[in-house]
């Protein structure tokens, strides 16, 4: 009968020789790092990692253990790759992104831009970020907004990126890769859509309402209980001010409350959004390469190989150097059918080491990594 103290007894006797092995190998590989830092070769070598792959494969007696081979000795690989890039931080080699650094945002003087009108989520948001007093105007689209603030028309931009219950506005996404436009700061607003109506109107009369798709999809569960006519509008602010201009009792507008005081109108009810809990991240966007000294959060996004385990060696990094990922989304690639660029947001600031670490190796082994913003 087959001893199993004896069988794990011989793993652990070949285990300590693979860790002997191990550290052997990572002592020749910060050699390799020296000589690295010495001649400014890159760390990553994509042809010479496929064939030396290909080669430990061939040395195996089956298939199984060529597929093991490979994936083992990917990753050593890659954690040597990791070793580099950490010697290379530690010898000042990792160039300095081109962002400054500032104590506080310029708020008083600053003029502000954000899509829609008065009384929208994006009103509120940058009213609560500036001040009530802040010097502002509106436009009609995001990409207006964004083009504003690349025009020195407006110092900051405004803009929903994400909800707590509809997910990410892809297009605040393309804007950012398609613009040299920065996050410098962000501001979260609690969402508690109300359903609007005229004064006098109830809501036996509605039989048509409008809104922004997302506010239509945050009440879904709401407006399934109804039989009314659903209309999608570019912001709820403009759903709220059309009902309250055409003053049509069988119109109502789901939007904030801040939204019907504005406007006049009336509250039917209120809290009718699915979520309680229902919240929207704001961006605010600069022209400027500046990020605060207390950020504590990173925007990248990048592509990657269209092969098997490109995105897993990716975020292999982000555990190495021990940091947090907040969130990772993908967007289609324009022109490229089924490839998609990664938004990354992460903890941590540009001056730290950990993160110039990370963005290192990004910048060698994805394709077009671009930092979005530091806030």
């Amino acid at each position: 009968m087959i001893d199993l103290q004896e069988l794990r007894k011989e793993i652990d006797r070949i285990d300590k020789e693979i860790v002997s092995l191990f550290e052997e190998r990572m002592e020749i590989c910060k050699n390799v790092a020296e000589y690295k830092i010495e001649t400014g070769k890159k760390v990553f070598d994509k042809e010479r990692e496929d064939q030396k792959i290909e080669a430990v494969k061939a040395m195996t007696g089956n298939e199984i253990n060529r597929q093991g081979a490979g994936e083992l000795f990917g990753q050593i690989m890659s954690i040597s790759r990791k070793l580099q890039y950490k010697l290379l931080a530690e010898h000042g080699i990792l160039e300095e992104l081109p962002f400054q650094s500032v104590d506080t945002l310029e708020k008083e003087k600053a003029k502000v831009v954000f899509q829609g009108i008065e009384g929208s989520y994006s009103h509120a948001a940058m009213k609560t970020y500036f001040g009530e007093n802040v010097n502002s105007f509106h436009v009609k689209t995001f990409r207006n907004a964004m083009e504003a603030i690349a025009k020195g028309e407006a110092d900051y931009a405004v803009l929903p990126i994400e909800n707590s219950t509809a997910g990410i506005v892809s297009e605040i996404y393309d804007l950012l890769v398609e613009f040299d436009n920065y996050i410098v700061g962000e501001q979260i607003i609690e969402i508690k859509q109300c359903l609007l109506g005229v004064p006098g109107s109830t809501k036996e009369d509605i039989q048509v309402v409008y809104s922004h798709p997302q506010s239509l999809m945050q009440s879904a569960g709401y407006l399934r209980t109804q039989d009314w006519k659903q209309i999608s509008m570019e912001n709820n602010a403009f759903a709220a001010k059309k009902v309250a201009d055409e003053r049509d009792k069988k119109q109502a507008a789901i939007a904030g409350r801040h939204a019907g005081e504005l406007y006049g109108l009336t509250i039917l009810e209120e809290g009718i959004n699915d979520n309680e809990m229902n919240s929207t991240r704001f961006i605010i966007v600069s022209s400027k390469k500046i990020f605060m000294k207390s950020a504590e959060k990173v925007s990248i996004c990048f592509e990657i190989p269209h092969e098997s385990g490109s995105l897993y060696k990716t975020l292999s990094h982000f555990i190495y150097n021990g940091i947090n990922l907040c969130s990772i989304e993908s967007r289609p690639i324009k022109g490229k059918n089924w490839e998609y660029r990664f938004f990354v947001d992460f903890e941590g600031n540009l001056k730290d080491d950990a993160v110039k670490n990370v963005l290192r190796s990004l910048q060698e082994e994805t394709q077009n990594m671009t930092v979005l913003g530091n806030y």
